[in-house]
C-alpha cells in the first residue's frame, strides 16, 4: 500500500510502501515517553520504498535496555515524531501511523510490550465518545 506522510506543520513530507498487516502498537515505557501518550502506533517501510520529499528531520538517538541504538526522527519546527530507524545503515523505517494520510486504513494488527501498558489503554470501549470539541 502506498502511503503519504507529513509532520503537523508540513515541513517534512514523505511517501513509502507499507504492508497494512504489519501495523503494530507498542506499549513500552520508551514509546510512552517519546509519544507523550499511552502507546505508539507504527508500520515498517523498507529503505527502498521510503522517499523523503521535503524537510530534514532532526533526530534523537535512544539507547534501549538491550544497548541497541535507535534513531528517532522528528520535525525540528513542530516536534512531530515522524519515524524511527537504525542509527547506521537503516534497512527499514518505522513510520508513525498518525502522520500518514491513510491512517484510517491502517488499523493495528498486534500489540507488543503489553507488560508495560497502562491498564486503561487496553480497553477504551466504555470511555465516553464526543464527535467534536
Amino acid at each position: 500500500m502506498k502511503v503519504h506522510g507529513k509532520c503537523h506543520c508540513g515541513q517534512i513530507t514523505y511517501s513509502a510502501e507499507v504492508d497494512p498487516e504489519k501495523v503494530s502498537i507498542c506499549h513500552c515505557a520508551d514509546c510512552q515517553m517519546l509519544t507523550g501518550s499511552a502507546y505508539r502506533v507504527s508500520v515498517p517501510a523498507s529503505k527502498e520504498s521510503f522517499v523523503l520529499h521535503s524537510g530534514v528531520p532532526k533526530s534523537y538517538v535512544k539507547i534501549a535496555d538491550s544497548g541497541n541504538k535507535r534513531n528517532h526522527a522528528f520535525c525540528s519546527n513542530c516536534g512531530t515524531p515522524v519515524y524511527s530507524c537504525a542509527v547506521t545503515d537503516p534497512q527499514a523505517f518505522s513510520l508513525r501511523v498518525g502522520c500518514l494520510e491513510e491512517r484510517k486504513q491502517l488499523p493495528p494488527k498486534r500489540q507488543i510490550w503489553c507488560d508495560s501498558a497502562v491498564s486503561w489503554s487496553m480497553s477504551l470501549g466504555d470511555v465516553t465518545k464526543v464527535a467534536r470539541q
